[in-house]
């Protein structure tokens, strides 16, 4: 059975992550999605890094089930060509530097005049104007600016990156969302309409929610708190690390019972949560001292057996042969026709009419250009005079 969006036309014309994971996702229910690539290097993520029979990791995480054209949008006829796919596409996705479409005639006028009902989707790091939106920006730049790496240290201790692109993939997760919302309101007969967000907004809304609580209240009057990045700690253990979360009165008393300490379960001290955030350090000392006895394994399952939740630190290697995460197929392994197996977290929506699957091998780089161009009528004798000229690979 075809996914929810099949039947759905988008132009992928963007770079990197935050514009191709989006579509990919997109891709994965069930879209027909055609990504326009430079002729020569394509993507930027298909640079040789983690790489096998012409497929780099980086461009296969994001751009599975797609069709790949090798086109010059630089040259005129380039240029006629997107905009001919255009003319039969339900949405359209940039992400370059604003204005830079526009230059190229491909901004949102030429291509709404083409076709009057498309959603066309601009993705930038600030914004359309302002003070930064002219600059070149990758995440970290982001994450420093949106907050996220101002809560990741332990007390004392310096800030650090998140060690992921976080806000190029919070990025990707609102456009596709934001693509679909428009999609529905166009078949409630709004129309076309071009959506615009950009990395610093999508971040900062990723990071607002739990981040900001300590400057959501304008003003004076609101009773002061704990932030949660406060209470976000690694516990040692005696072969390595895990994560308990005990927020709840019932979970401490449990996990006093899982690790044997009935003293800090009946210590007047520890009785509530507010307690427990008055007196913080003498607990945390317990409870460091007293997780360093545990091997990682048994103390989880002690605690978990309590209803606690709790979990280990998996390294990378680990998390794949977890036994949750093989249960929910959360990876899947899919088969490229160069690049052989390939290792791939699954679709999270689960639909159960319409399901979403992981698409097609990525494409390598023009794959489909004969196929797609071929489409829009374009004969044999015209491919090979646009690949001559150097207008498609």
């Amino acid at each position: 059975m075809p996914g929810p969006l099949d039947g759905v036309k988008i132009l992928d014309c963007s770079a990197v992550i935050s514009g191709p994971l989006a579509t990919m996702m997109l891709a994965d229910q069930g879209a027909d999605v055609v990504k326009i690539e430079p002729p020569g290097a394509g993507d930027i993520t298909r640079v040789p890094n983690f790489f096998r029979g012409g497929m780099a990791a980086l461009f296969a995480n994001a751009n599975r089930g797609k069709r790949s054209v090798a086109l010059n949008i630089q040259k005129e006829e380039g240029r006629e060509i997107v905009l001919k796919l255009a003319a039969q596409a339900d949405v359209f996705v940039q992400n370059f530097r604003p204005g830079a479409m526009a230059r190229l005639g491909l901004g949102e006028a030429e291509v709404r005049a083409v076709n009057p009902d498309i959603i066309y989707v601009s993705i930038s790091g600030y914004g359309e104007d302002g003070p930064y939106a002219q600059r070149r920006v990758y995440d970290p730049v982001i994450q420093g600016l949106t907050g996220h790496v101002a809560v990741q240290r332990e007390p004392g201790a310096p800030v650090d990156l998140i060690r992921n692109i976080v806000c190029d993939k919070s990025t990707s997760y609102t456009a596709a969302q934001a693509i679909t919302a428009a999609l529905f309101a166009r078949e409630r007969g709004a129309g076309g309409q071009h959506v615009k967000l950009s990395m610093i907004d999508a971040g900062l809304a990723f990071f607002w929610c739990d981040g900001m609580m300590a400057h959501t209240f304008v003003g004076e009057g609101a009773m002061p708190g704990l932030p949660l990045y406060d209470l976000y700690k690694l516990r040692e253990t005696a072969d390595g690390h895990c994560v308990v979360f005990a927020a709840s009165d019932s979970e401490f008393q449990g996990l006093c019972r899982a690790l044997d300490m009935h003293d800090l379960a009946e210590d007047p001290r520890f009785a509530t949560l507010g307690d427990r955030i008055v007196n913080m350090e003498p607990l945390e000392q317990r409870f460091t001292e007293e997780f360093k006895k545990w091997p990682t394994h048994e103390l989880v399952e002690r605690v978990s057996a309590e209803d606690v939740p709790a979990g280990p630190v998996h390294s990378l290697e680990a998390l794949i042969e977890d036994p949750q995460i093989q249960h929910n197929g959360s990876i899947v392994e899919i088969e490229h026709p160069e690049a052989g197996t390939l290792r791939q977290a699954a679709p999270p929506a689960h639909f159960d009419k319409t399901p979403a699957a992981a698409g097609a091998p990525p494409p390598l780089l023009g794959a489909h250009t004969d196929e797609v161009l071929s489409d829009l009528g374009l004969d044999d004798e015209a491919l090979a005079t646009l690949r001559e000229a150097g207008v498609i690979q």
